[in-house]
């Protein structure tokens, strides 16, 4: 997988998901591009390294919440991503097609050298509650997702691993890692959030 190949993660002992078409038995990386021509800016597509489309997220034109609507790449409508207001730490919200919250992430920042922490609650589709916390240096351009019961690393955010050719625009494009038996649709859905943070903190 040329520069991708070297950020081997462990496969995970028993799946985590909450869309099960998304896990592999081999690692996964998503490459995370906001849409050139977006007017809202908030539009990504989401690829495989290998270029297969896996993720298409559209942003709100005017919405105070931001809400994302979320489709694989066949067009079929996932999940939408929404800021919960009226909450001392920024709060997204993941809901399925149906409005119902099936993951909820609480992000804040630190001081600047620290970086950013993200946590993420949800229940996988064995039923069993599960916490994902993010952090790292944002401004660094790398942080790692761990599963906070096994402290196993689950996926790992890293811009550098991308070559010049995949920063045109301006555009804001980033590498992500996901480790065999992660779903990867919920670790994409994960990475957003964690995105929109970081450019709203910077007023961007």
């Amino acid at each position: 997988m040329g520069i991708f190949g070297h950020h081997h993660l462990d496969p995970i002992a028993e799946p985590i998901a909450i869309f099960e078409q998304f896990v592999s038995t081999e690692p996964q990386t998503l490459v995370l591009k906001e849409k050139v021509l977006s007017v809202s800016g908030d539009s990504f597509e989401i690829k495989l390294a290998s270029g297969e489309p896996l993720l298409k997220v559209h942003g709100a034109w005017v919405s105070l919440s931001g809400r994302k609507k979320v489709e694989d790449a066949h067009g079929k409508h996932l999940f939408d991503i929404s800021k919960e207001l009226l909450h001392l730490h920024t709060t997204y919200a993941i809901e399925d097609p149906h409005h119902k919250k099936i993951c909820e992430q609480k992000t804040s920042l630190t001081v600047l050298v620290l970086g950013s922490k993200a946590t993420a609650t949800f229940t996988d589709h064995n039923d069993k509650a599960v916490t994902f916390t993010m952090k790292g240096g944002w401004y660094d351009h790398s942080a790692d997702i761990v599963n906070d019961k096994t402290g196993q690393t689950v996926a790992r955010i890293d811009r550098k691993l991308l070559s010049g050719r995949d920063l045109v625009f301006g555009q804001q494009t980033y590498a992500v890692v996901v480790a065999p038996g992660v779903d990867a649709a919920l670790i994409a859905a994960l990475c957003i959030c964690f995105d929109e943070k970081n450019n709203e903190e910077r007023g961007e």
